[in-house]
């Protein structure tokens, strides 16, 4: 039923944004929508045959966010009078079926997630080596000064959006075995007890890892994610608040030499504090974009403009970096809370799954998971806001891009697996007489 719900929302919006913006209805585009239902549908029949007792709120949560997204991004094709397959919401309900078909693989092939942290080093090989690939001559490729693509014939992917999801089983793999050293020895200091120097290895070769995509492929969001992921999951593996403190130490550090050091990072630190500077807004990648996100969100008020009604087309990249902008002008605050509800809920079920896990690598591996989410939530809005500096992620299930769309379903199909094995899971009950 949630499902079904949730398959209506993306229909009416999409007919909402023809009524505002065109007057009328365009079964074409509709017709699209009818048919990434029935594949919603036809994943719900998959689960219940191969996960049963799998989470029942994520499918839903995620194909309303998924359907709003798209709604959105088809609302701003039309303003910008694009047609055809140059549109950007038909190129996102492609990739929403590629996804939707790559998330019934996992959930397929993995059966059993703890098969998974067999495979922890290859994970980070993996993972490392999607995070580099950009980097490589002749297939990396540069995209409003960032290089985090690669391109393969007409398509263009961003491998570190897998790659995140590898470094996540790693890390849940290899914490889940040096969980005791990194928790137990160290040394006391100001009530807080400090690992071992020779314990320190891996957050410096994660914070290494991290900088290195700072100053390399000059991209801020993405290595604040990969280390905020791995800050996280050590946290909750050992319950040291001292790993937490160095961690922030170090990266706040980092971007705080990156910021005087780096043109780049000092640009987006100046358009964020000072975005109504006239130098500031009239710069080379400046705090225009973000001003003009502002002024749309204000222009929302409480109750927003309505579907096709507003103007959210004058802010640059208002499809990927700035759609949280477009849909805050046209569904208002009440619209914002609705949808940061939504993620609210997701990432709560992630750590649900994850606290009710009866085995240490599914609970890291189902918190981590969950937190990417909550990151890329934070960072996306808390720049869009001007709570912190932009940083360049994608908003999740929302943006346009194919690449963060079938990474974000394979965390949702991941999920998915995590909670039915966690229900199936036998539970030692202990009574009095025993």
């Amino acid at each position: 039923m949630l499902l079904l719900v949730a398959i209506g929302i993306t229909g009416a919006a999409v007919a909402l944004v023809q009524l505002g913006a065109l007057g009328e209805l365009d079964a074409t585009i509709l017709a699209y929508g009818a048919g990434l239902g029935m594949l919603a549908l036809g994943m719900h029949v998959v689960l219940r045959i191969t996960a049963p007792d799998a989470d029942p709120f994520i499918l839903p949560i995620v194909v309303t966010l998924n359907g709003l997204g798209v709604a959105m991004i088809y609302r701003l094709d039309l303003a910008e009078g694009y047609t055809g397959w140059e549109m950007f919401g038909v190129r996102q309900m492609v990739w929403t079926a590629i996804a939707m078909v790559i998330a019934l693989g996992v959930l397929l092939v993995v059966r059993n997630h703890r098969i998974l942290a067999r495979y922890r080093y290859v994970a980070m090989l993996v993972g490392i080596g999607l995070l580099l690939l950009p980097m490589l001559p002749g297939i990396g490729q540069t995209i409003n000064g960032a290089r985090l693509w690669i391109q393969l014939g007409p398509f263009s992917f961003q491998p570190g959006e897998i790659g995140k999801i590898a470094l996540a089983v790693f890390f849940a793999g290899y914490l889940v075995t040096a969980r005791e050293s990194l928790s137990i020895v160290g040394r006391s200091f100001l009530g807080m007890r400090f690992p071992r120097g020779k314990d320190l290895g891996p957050i410096l070769i994660v914070w290494l890892a991290a900088m290195a995509v700072l100053v390399f492929q000059r991209d801020l969001g993405t290595s604040l994610l990969y280390f905020g992921l791995f800050l996280v999951m050590i946290y909750v593996a050992t319950g040291r608040l001292s790993w937490v403190v160095l961690g922030l130490s170090l990266f706040l550090g980092g971007a705080l030499i990156a910021s005087q050091a780096l043109s780049y990072v000092n640009g987006r630190f100046a358009a964020w504090l000072g975005a109504f500077d006239p130098a500031n807004y009239e710069a080379t990648g400046g705090s225009y974009q973000l001003v003009q996100g502002m002024f749309g969100l204000a222009n929302g008020g409480l109750i927003g403009t309505g579907l096709g009604q507003g103007r959210p087309d004058i802010v640059p990249l208002a499809e990927s970096d700035f759609i949280v902008a477009s849909l805050g002008e046209e569904l208002g605050l009440v619209g914002l809370f609705a949808i940061l509800g939504l993620y609210l809920l997701f990432v709560a079920r992630g750590f649900r799954i994850g606290f009710n896990g009866t085995d240490d690598f599914g609970r890291l591996l189902a918190v981590g998971l969950a937190f990417v989410i909550a990151l890329q939530v934070f960072v996306v809005i808390g720049g869009v806001t001007r709570v912190i500096p932009l940083t360049g992620l994608t908003t999740p299930f929302l943006a346009a891009g194919g690449s963060s769309l079938v990474a974000n379903w394979i965390i949702a199909a991941l999920l998915l697996r995590l909670s039915d094995t966690v229900r199936n899971q036998p539970r030692l009950v202990v009574t009095d007489d025993e």
